[in-house]
């Protein structure tokens, strides 16, 4: 018996060395991001490939939807996916998004392309970081860089080259099938769980050697931005920067105005220089910021300076000039809403016409001081008051002696008519409808 149970252990240990071990899928990095291609977008998913590498995990899903972005972002982006030790998807969705712009350069350096259906790409042609007008030898060799440049990743990742010069020098635009259909992508999936199933066993290479995908029930692990990235990404948007900076600009007014505040000067400062981050981070043309000091400047002369108005006409006009050429990128994502910049100039304009008018009028006034300033104040009687004996009234603050020709009892109200010495003359308030 003991032979015929040592036996069969024998056999089932045998068995269970020879069987094959079958291999565990690692974990799936996702990295969902929509919006600007800009230095924030670059740090996170930077971050998000170092980590994938560092866990080692079987590869890095980019859900993107972008608009297009920065040039410099953009290149970060494109060298962490070229030297990844890790395979890099990049899947544009869900259906409706696009990678325009920068973002077809970052999905055709992925080692797998995919893209959701209902999606297109391209619109690849750059434009000036500063937002300036180029002259056209300088437009002509900015074209021909990143024409060469979405060229070398094609050939790398063996895509269609001649489209991918299309996609810059004639801004060629593409939906998802006709992207498959041509070469610019590797798969059109519905879902991530679709292009999981479609790219396992799939062969791609990784820093020269051949690696297999093994997705199929892969586990997601899904990386999202941090509170930091999250309120950096806010800040570098046209809108906000634009909103910051004129807040910069009026709390440094109200504190020079009013010297010894602090708080307008503090949150001013704040304001300017969260705006000059967004700058860094936006194409810029620094003439549009030079427009709007000026127009601010001009708008605060104006209280101090008769100019019959000329100089408010001048401030709106730089204003308006300033806000229209301030922000200059491919599509709409670096542009300046209307919304936004009618109301800020409205109400700065509406805010120091009625600041010069205030002045004016207070100009116009009769200045009136001392006692005279008193006549007409209104108060109380704190003791009767008779045609031949003085009492005592309250106005402005301060206790009086007072006389009058009619008798006045206590608490009645009163109005002060003339002041002699330190007497004041008073007659009693009938109160409405007596």
């Amino acid at each position: 018996m003991q032979i015929k149970l040592a036996a069969l252990l024998l056999v089932v240990a045998l068995t269970a060395t020879n069987a094959p071990v079958l291999a565990q899928a690692r974990d799936v990095y996702v990295l969902p991001y929509e919006g600007a291609i800009t230095p924030v977008a670059a740090e996170f998913l930077t971050k998000g490939i170092a980590a994938a590498v560092a866990a080692d995990a079987e590869a890095v899903l980019i859900e993107i939807d972008t608009p297009g972005g920065l040039d410099t972002a953009m290149r970060d982006i494109i060298k962490a996916e070229l030297n990844a030790a890790v395979p890099v998807i990049v899947y544009v969705a869900p259906p409706g998004s696009r990678a325009a712009s920068a973002g077809a350069y970052i999905t055709m350096a992925a080692h797998v392309a995919a893209m959701a259906p209902g999606t297109n790409i391209g619109s690849a042609t750059p434009v000036s970081l500063t937002g300036a007008a180029m002259d056209s030898t300088m437009a002509r060799k900015v074209v021909h860089d990143a024409s060469a440049y979405l060229e070398s990743i094609a050939q790398k990742r063996n895509r269609n080259v001649e489209l991918a010069r299309e996609l810059v020098e004639d801004a060629a635009n593409l939906s998802a099938q006709q992207a498959l259909d041509q070469n610019i992508i590797d798969i059109m999936a519905d879902s991530r769980a679709d292009l999981l199933e479609q790219i396992d066993g799939m062969e791609v290479e990784v820093n020269g050697r051949t690696v297999t995908l093994q997705t199929a029930g892969a586990t997601l692990t899904e990386h999202r931005m941090t509170a930091r990235q999250r309120f950096l990404r806010a800040l570098v948007d046209p809108n906000v920067a634009y909103i910051l900076f004129m807040l910069g600009m009026y709390g440094l007014f109200f504190e020079l105005a009013n010297p010894g505040s602090l708080a307008p000067g503090i949150l001013g400062g704040i304001c300017i220089i969260l705006a000059l981050y967004a700058f860094q981070g936006l194409p810029t043309n620094y003439a549009g910021v030079a427009l709007l000091l000026v127009g601010v400047i001009m708008l605060i002369l104006e209280v101090k300076v008769t100019s019959f108005g000329a100089l408010t006409i001048g401030g709106i006009i730089a204003m308006i000039l300033g806000s229209m050429i301030l922000f200059d990128g491919p599509g709409a994502w670096a542009k300046l809403s209307l919304g936004v910049v009618a109301p800020t100039v409205a109400v700065s304009a509406g805010f120091f016409i009625l600041c010069v008018w205030l002045v004016v009028r207070s100009q116009r006034r009769k200045v009136v001081t001392g006692e005279q300033a008193l006549i007409g104040e209104t108060g109380r009687v704190i003791e009767p008051i008779d045609a031949d004996h003085p009492g005592k009234v309250v106005f402005h603050g301060e206790v009086w002696d007072a006389s009058s020709n009619d008798a006045i009892a206590k608490d009645e109200a009163i109005e002060v008519t003339s002041i002699e010495g330190r007497v004041a003359r008073v007659r009693k308030v009938l109160p409405e409808g007596g």
